[in-house]
């Protein structure tokens, strides 16, 4: 039977492949280590989860919402913009709530994309990236993830090779999956080159609260005359552990928030007014919260960095995001990520996303997530030691192995 038209313009989904092995490790009775999903452990912080208690016993909150976000929430957001990167929104028209920022990805996609326009994306990048655009009929153009002088060089030659026009680039920094950071002059490029070509620009900020430095990332909106050009997708999935809430929102560029609104309006009724009055007094309230949290991040990768190295599998440090963007040891690099990260799932019982899952340009890299407390890291760094250390007996006849010479 022939596959659907948007179906076929995807490409296989590689997660799936690393999940069927998992669950079948786990029914087996496999203690698997899951660092593949990038899904926090932590807990909502109570004060949210007792707004959220409190408000779901009035019944009147269990009729539909608003498509755009209840106005409470929208101007919690805007509040948030101006404490933390002292950019000024307009709650009515340049903020709206999102189910998650994923969601409002791909419904962005489907507002400003006819079939054939040229979307610049990272490669590798968070899949929704590209696939959002995909399923809208776009066509995508890489560029390197990496913030630097060849990231401008593939925009330049993108303007003047591409037919048509790129309508939009997208970024994503803190970034999804590399752990990439970018700053005020990276994006004061950016901005100048977008408004000189007249391409919008989709921010994906949802690590903005996780940083290990003592500089926060900044927003692109930051930058003066940004807002012409750019709309930003947050998400309080990591800020506040709420994965499974999915509230996220999208703000700056009138024009771009209207387009969306739009595209929701008939497709949605909003998220669930009681989560929509929580995630308001999450923005309002206290932030030690987003502290303890990061905290918790930043020992999680100090073990893993440490541990993985003792265990003879050096792993950078990230300097911000929930990831570990790791480079595969070069005795297993041939065999690519999807195949390595098969083999520590088989032979170390520890789970890792492959980096192929988020572009062709990241087949040398599998992403590690902060996802377990420190005991499960270091017990995965055990587990991985003894992998790696009888490697060359275990697996002589079932794999070709690189050797130093």
């Amino acid at each position: 039977m022939e596959e659907f038209h948007k179906i076929k313009r995807l490409p296989p989904y590689v997660f799936e492949q690393v999940n069927r092995l998992k669950a079948k490790a786990r029914a087996a009775g496999a203690d698997i280590i899951d660092l593949g999903m990038g899904n926090p452990d932590l807990p909502t912080p109570k004060h949210i989860v007792d707004k959220l208690t409190e408000v779901v016993q009035d019944p009147r909150t269990h009729r539909y919402s608003a498509s755009k976000g209840i106005q409470g929430l929208r101007k919690a957001q805007a509040a948030y913009y101006g404490r933390r990167f002292g950019v000024k929104l307009d709650p009515d028209t340049q903020v709206i709530a999102t189910l998650g920022s994923k969601e409002g990805f791909a419904n962005m996609a489907q507002a400003i994309s006819a079939p054939g326009d040229v979307i610049l994306s990272p490669n590798p990048s968070y899949p929704i990236h590209t696939f959002g655009f995909l399923m809208a009929g776009a066509s995508i153009r890489n560029v390197p993830a990496e913030p630097g002088p060849a990231f401008f060089d593939a925009l330049e030659r993108a303007v003047i090779h591409s037919v048509p026009k790129p309508i939009a680039i997208i970024l994503c920094y803190p970034a999804n999956p590399t752990a990439y950071c970018a700053d005020l002059e990276f994006y004061r490029d950016v901005v100048a080159f977008a408004r000189k070509h007249n391409i919008f620009i989709l921010s994906d900020l949802a690590y903005s609260e996780v940083y290990f430095g003592e500089t926060p990332p900044p927003s692109v909106l930051q930058v003066p005359g940004a807002m012409d050009v750019t709309v930003e997708f947050t998400s309080l999935s990591k800020t506040f552990s709420m994965p499974g809430w999915r509230m996220g929102f999208a703000v700056g560029n009138e024009r771009l928030v209207s387009a969306l609104a739009r595209v929701k309006s008939y497709l949605d009724y909003g998220a669930f007014t009681p989560i929509q009055v929580a995630a308001t007094a999450a923005l309002n309230g206290p932030e030690d919260c987003i502290v303890e949290t990061r905290d918790v991040y930043r020992k999680r990768r100090d073990v893993v960095v440490d541990s993985f190295s003792r265990a003879g599998w050096d792993v950078p440090a990230p300097e911000a995001s929930m990831f570990c963007w790791a480079p595969i040891p070069e005795k297993f690099r041939s065999l690519g990520s999807l195949e390595y990260s098969k083999l520590l799932l088989e032979r170390a019982d520890v789970a890792v996303a492959p980096g192929i899952g988020f572009g062709e340009h990241g087949d040398d890299y599998v992403r590690i997530g902060l996802v377990e407390n420190e005991q499960r890291l270091r017990q995965a760094a055990r587990n991985i030691r003894r992998f790696l250390e009888t490697a060359d007996q275990k697996l002589h006849n079932v794999i070709p192995l690189e050797t130093s010479g």
